[in-house]
C-alpha cells in the first residue's frame, strides 16, 4: 500500500507543484489524505516560489500554491517514500543515480498511470512550461490533472 509519494521535476516551481497540489486535493476528496505527498526538483534554487503562471492555473482549480517554496530532491526524500514520480526521463535518471535501490518504485508519472492501459499517450514525458505562455501552462496542467485523477483512482480506489 502506498503511504507516501515524491513528485520530481526540474525546478520544483511548475509541474511538480501542480501535481502535488492536485494530488493533495483529490486524495482529500476521496478520504485518502493520510498519504504523504511531497515535491522536489533536481536543479532548483531552494526557497524559490512557484511560477506566477503555476499559481494562476492552480487557483482556477481552487488550489492555492502561493506559499510553496522549492526544494532540492535528496537521497533521504527518495528513501523515505513508497513511490517516486518524475515528469521527464532526466528526473527518473537523476533519482536513480542518487539512489539506485529506488528503481522498483521510480517511474515517469505518465508511465505509471498508464501502465497496462491501451490508451497510453505516445509521449510519456511532460515538458517544462517555464518561460512559456500561459496557454502552455494550461496544457501541461490538463495533462497533469488527468494523470493525477488516474493515479488517485489507482491508489485510493473508489472510496
Amino acid at each position: 500500500m502506498i503511504k507516501s509519494i515524491l513528485i520530481v521535476c526540474t525546478g520544483n516551481s511548475c509541474r511538480s507543484v501542480m501535481a502535488e497540489g492536485l494530488l493533495k486535493k483529490f486524495l482529500k476528496s476521496k478520504g485518502c489524505e493520510d498519504i504523504k505527498i511531497i515535491s522536489a526538483g533536481i536543479g532548483t534554487m531552494p526557497g524559490m516560489m512557484a511560477s506566477p503562471n503555476t499559481i494562476e492555473v492552480m487557483k482556477m482549480e481552487g488550489v492555492d500554491v502561493s506559499s510553496h517554496r522549492a526544494q532540492l530532491v535528496t537521497e533521504d526524500m527518495i528513501k523515505d517514500v513508497d513511490l517516486v514520480l518524475g515528469m521527464e526521463p532526466v528526473h527518473v535518471a537523476t533519482v536513480l543515480s542518487m539512489t539506485p535501490e529506488a528503481k522498483d518504485k521510480t517511474f515517469l508519472l505518465l508511465e505509471y498511470v498508464y501502465k497496462n492501459e491501451n490508451d497510453k499517450p505516445t509521449n510519456i514525458a511532460i515538458s517544462d512550461p517555464i518561460g512559456k505562455p500561459k496557454e502552455v501552462y494550461e496544457s501541461v496542467f490538463m495533462t497533469i490533472k488527468d494523470a493525477i485523477e488516474r493515479l488517485v483512482k489507482r491508489i485510493c480506489g473508489s472510496q
